[in-house]
C-alpha cells in the first residue's frame, strides 16, 4: 500500500483529495494536515510514502513546509496548486526546491471539479512512491549536476543546420536544467521542446528557462520563422508543428488538432520536425509517464536520424524513454547529465 499524507487548509479540498485517492486500491490515506506546521509534524511522525500539499496555507505555507520535508528527506512531495499565473510561479519555485511534481487545481484555490484530475493525481502519487522505493529517499535531493559533463563551445560549423526534437513530461520542469543550460548558444541546430503542461504555465516556464540558458528560449508562436541557437517550446493547449513557406523558410504552426491525450504532444511535434528535416533530425526523450513520442523516435531512427533516450538510472519516471528503448527506437541510452554532450556530438557529426 502507498501511504499518503494530505495537506490542505480547505476542508472541502481535503475531503475531495481523500475521496479521489481512495478510489485506487493501492493507496491509503495515512493522515490529514490543515497547514504547513501540521504537515511537517505529521510527516515526521507518520513517515508517509508521499505527501500531497497545497501551496497556499495559513501560518506556514506549502513552500516553507516543503523545504523542511525535503531537507529531512522524509518522502516525495506533490504540490497541489491553482492553475493561474501566480500558481505557475510558486509551482516552479517548489520544483526547484525539490518537489517531485505538481497537480493543478482546475478551478482555482478551492475547486469543486477536482474529479477531472483523478487519473493525473493517482498516477503521479504512484510514480512518486515508485521513485522512493527504487532509489531511496536520499536520491530525491541529489543534484545530478554533480556528474555533469561540461559541454565546450564548438567552432561555428559550416555543416547543414540540424533539428533537435526533445520530449519530456513528469519530472521535466526540474530535470530539463540538466540539459538545456549546458548547450552553447552557437550550436548549429534549431531546438524544439515539448513539456506536458497546462496552457497558462508555459510562459513562466519559458522565462525561467531563458534566464538559465546560454541559448535563447522562446514560447512557440504561430508564424514564427525558426533559426539556429533558439529553443522553441510548445505552447500549452496547442501542438507544435512546422511548415515550409514558398521561399523554403521553416515556420511555426500551432494547431489544436489532432485530438491527443497531451496537447502539445511530443509525438506530433517530433513527426512534424522529421517531415521537414528528415535524417538531420535528432530525437531526445527524457523523463515522463506514458508513451507519447515513442513511435516518432522509432521513425526518426529509421529515417537516419540520431535518437537519444534517458537511461533508467537518472529518470524520475522511466515511462516515455523506457518505451523508446523497448521499441528499439534509441540510438543512444544515457543518464540525463550526459544528454547535452550527446546532443552536441550528434549535431557536429
Amino acid at each position: 500500500m502507498i501511504r499518503v499524507l494530505i495537506a490542505d487548509d480547505s476542508a472541502l479540498m481535503r475531503k475531495m483529495l481523500k475521496r479521489i485517492l481512495e478510489t485506487d486500491p493501492d493507496i491509503e490515506i495515512a493522515g490529514i494536515a490543515r497547514d504547513g506546521i501540521d504537515v511537517v509534524e505529521k510527516a515526521r511522525e507518520i513517515r508517509p510514502d508521499v505527501i500531497t500539499m497545497d501551496v497556499n496555507m495559513p501560518g506556514m505555507d506549502g513552500i516553507t513546509a516543503l523545504q523542511y520535508i525535503v531537507n529531512e528527506k522524509i518522502c516525495p512531495v506533490i504540490m497541489v496548486s491553482s492553475l493561474t499565473q501566480e500558481g505557475a510561479m510558486t509551482t516552479f519555485e517548489s520544483l526547484e526546491l525539490g518537489a517531485f511534481d505538481y497537480v493543478g487545481k482546475p478551478g482555482g484555490t478551492v475547486s469543486s471539479n477536482m474529479d477531472v484530475i483523478t487519473d493525473e493525481l493517482i498516477s503521479k502519487v504512484k510514480a512518486a512512491a515508485g521513485l522512493k522505493k527504487r532509489r531511496g529517499i536520499e536520491k530525491l535531493t541529489r543534484s545530478p549536476g554533480e556528474k555533469r559533463q561540461v559541454v565546450k563551445n564548438p567552432p561555428v560549423s559550416n555543416k547543414p543546420v540540424k533539428a533537435v526534437a526533445m520530449g519530456i513530461s513528469t519530472g521535466g520542469p526540474k530535470m530539463i536544467y540538466e540539459v538545456l543550460p549546458l548547450i552553447p548558444a552557437n550550436i548549429n541546430a534549431i531546438l524544439f521542446l515539448v513539456q506536458h503542461m497546462p496552457p497558462n504555465f508555459t510562459s513562466t516556464y519559458v522565462k525561467r528557462l531563458n534566464d538559465s540558458c546560454q541559448l535563447e528560449v522562446v514560447e512557440a508562436q504561430a508564424g514564427m520563422k525558426v533559426r539556429p541557437g533558439v529553443v522553441y517550446v510548445g505552447s500549452g493547449g496547442r501542438h507544435l508543428n512546422l511548415v515550409k513557406n514558398a521561399s523554403g523558410e521553416v515556420m511555426m504552426r500551432l494547431p489544436s488538432k489532432p485530438d491527443h491525450l497531451f496537447i502539445p504532444s511530443v509525438g506530433v511535434m517530433m513527426e512534424s520536425v522529421l517531415s521537414v528535416y528528415g535524417s538531420k533530425t535528432i530525437g531526445v526523450m527524457m523523463t515522463g509517464m506514458g508513451n507519447d513520442g515513442a513511435d516518432a523516435m522509432v521513425k526518426i531512427k529509421n529515417a537516419g536520424g540520431i535518437t537519444i533516450a534517458e537511461a533508467e538510472e537518472s529518470a524520475i519516471v522511466w515511462g516515455m524513454p523506457g518505451e523508446v528503448v523497448k521499441k528499439g527506437g534509441a540510438s543512444i541510452v544515457t543518464p540525463i547529465w550526459n544528454i547535452a554532450s550527446e546532443i552536441m556530438k550528434a549535431v557536429n557529426k
